[in-house]
C-alpha cells in the first residue's frame, strides 16, 4: 500500500511563483506586479524584524480584501461619512445623518462609512444595505459592525487604521464630516492634509452641524485664530471644505462640484482637467485672467486627450491642460469652483464614478 506524499506548502508555492512569472510579460499591468514582487524579493534579502513582516503581511491582507470588495463598484461614485461612534439613535446628528445618506444615494452616490455605531450606523441605515459599504477597523471596544451593514459582503475588516484610511479617501469621490471626537477630528485634518498638499484627487468636503449647532464653527474658529493668524495656513486653504447645517446646502455642494469638472490626472509636468461639458474660448480666456498665479509657465489650453491617455475611460471629454504650481491648491479649488460656473451647470444625469466616461 502506498501513502500520498504530504502537502508542502513552500513547494505550491513555489509552483505558483513559477506559473506567474511566466505569465507576467504578457499580463495588463505586468510590469507593477514585477516591480512589487522585486520589492519584497529585495526585503527577504535584508535583516528586518518579525514584526516588520507581519506588518506587511497585515497590510497587504487588509488591501487585498478591500481591493477585492470595491472593484465591482469602482465606477459608482461613492462618499464616506464620518462622525462620533457614541452619538445616539434619536439625537439631531443622527437623525441628519441618517437623512443625508438616503437623499446622497438618491442622487446617484453610494455610501461608505466605518461601520460602527452612532454616525457610521446612521449613514448605513440611511444609504441602505445595497447602496452601502462598511470598512471596520478591528478594536477591543465599541467598534462591532452595526445591524445596518453586519454581515453583507461589502463590509470590509481591517487590521491597521492606515490601510482603512488609505481605502476611505482612495474611493471617495466627496467626503461629509458630522460631529465627533478625536477620530473624527484626525479624520477631518488627514481629509484637509492631503487636499491641500495634492495627494488626494481634488474632491468636495463638507462639514455637516445640526441646525444652529456650533462644533464646526468652533472649531473654524480654533483654526483662524492659531493656524491663520499665525500663518501657518493659507486663507486660500478654506476653499477646501464648506459648512453647513443644511442637508440641501451640502448635496448641493457635492452635486456642484462635478457639474462641469469631472477629473483630472498629472501628464508629466502638466495638470489634464477633464470636463463634462465643454466651455468657451472667452471662458478659458477668463481662467487665464484670474488663475495665471498658480501658473508655473504659459497659459491654461483647451485640449482634446493626449496620446498617453489612449486607455482613458474618460477618452472623449473635453480637457483642459495647465502647468500647475502643484502647491496653491485652494487656488485650484477655486478654479474648479469657476469652472463649474462657467460652464454648463448641468447637474450629473447619471451615477457613474468621475474616472468613466
Amino acid at each position: 500500500m502506498t501513502t500520498s506524499p504530504s502537502f508542502d506548502p513552500s513547494e505550491a508555492l513555489r509552483a505558483d511563483l513559477n506559473r506567474l512569472l511566466d505569465r507576467v510579460p504578457n499580463m495588463k499591468h505586468g510590469e507593477l506586479i514585477q516591480l512589487a514582487l522585486s520589492a519584497i524579493l529585495r526585503m527577504s534579502e535584508d535583516e528586518i524584524d518579525r514584526l516588520d513582516w507581519k506588518i506587511l503581511n497585515a497590510s497587504l491582507q487588509d488591501m487585498e480584501r478591500a481591493f477585492r470588495v470595491f472593484y465591482p463598484y469602482r465606477h459608482v461614485r461613492k462618499i464616506s461619512i464620518f462622525g462620533s461612534a457614541r452619538i445616539a439613535p434619536g439625537t439631531p446628528e443622527y437623525e441628519m445623518a441618517v437623512e443625508f445618506a438616503r437623499r446622497i444615494t438618491e442622487l446617484g452616490f453610494m455610501v461608505i462609512t466605518g461601520a460602527g455605531p452612532g454616525i457610521m450606523q446612521a449613514g448605513n441605515e440611511g444609504a441602505g444595505r445595497e447602496k452601502s459599504f462598511g470598512l471596520n477597523i478591528q478594536l477591543p471596544f465599541e467598534q462591532g459592525a452595526n445591524s445596518f451593514i453586519e454581515g453583507d459582503r461589502k463590509l470590509v475588516p481591517f487590521k491597521y487604521f492606515f490601510t482603512r484610511k488609505l481605502f476611505f479617501l482612495k474611493e471617495s469621490d466627496a467626503l461629509a464630516l458630522f460631529p465627533g471626537g478625536f477620530g473624527t477630528l484626525d479624520e477631518a485634518f488627514e481629509c484637509l492634509t492631503l487636499s491641500q498638499t495634492g495627494k488626494s484627487a481634488p474632491m468636495p468636503l463638507v462639514l455637516i452641524d445640526r441646525p444652529g449647532g456650533h462644533y464646526w464653527h468652533d472649531w473654524l474658529e480654533h483654526v483662524e485664530k492659531q493656524l491663520l493668524k499665525r500663518r501657518l495656513i493659507s486663507p486660500d486653504d478654506f476653499s477646501l471644505f464648506t459648512i453647513t447645517d443644511r442637508l440641501d446646502e451640502a448635496c448641493d455642494v457635492i452635486l456642484r462640484f462635478y457639474s462641469v469638472f469631472h477629473s483630472c490626472r498629472y501628464i508629466g509636468n502638466r495638470l489634464v482637467i477633464r470636463l463634462n461639458t465643454d466651455i468657451s474660448e472667452a471662458a478659458v480666456e477668463e481662467l487665464n485672467q484670474n488663475f495665471s498665479d498658480i501658473l508655473l509657465k504659459g497659459r491654461i489650453e483647451k485640449s482634446h486627450a493626449l496620446p498617453q491617455e489612449a486607455q482613458d475611460m474618460a477618452i472623449g471629454k473635453a480637457r483642459l491642460l495647465l502647468h500647475f504650481n502643484q502647491r496653491d491648491l485652494g487656488r485650484l479649488y477655486q478654479m474648479i469652483a469657476a469652472i463649474n460656473h462657467l460652464g454648463s451647470q448641468q447637474q450629473p444625469q447619471d451615477s457613474q464614478h468621475p474616472e468613466r466616461k
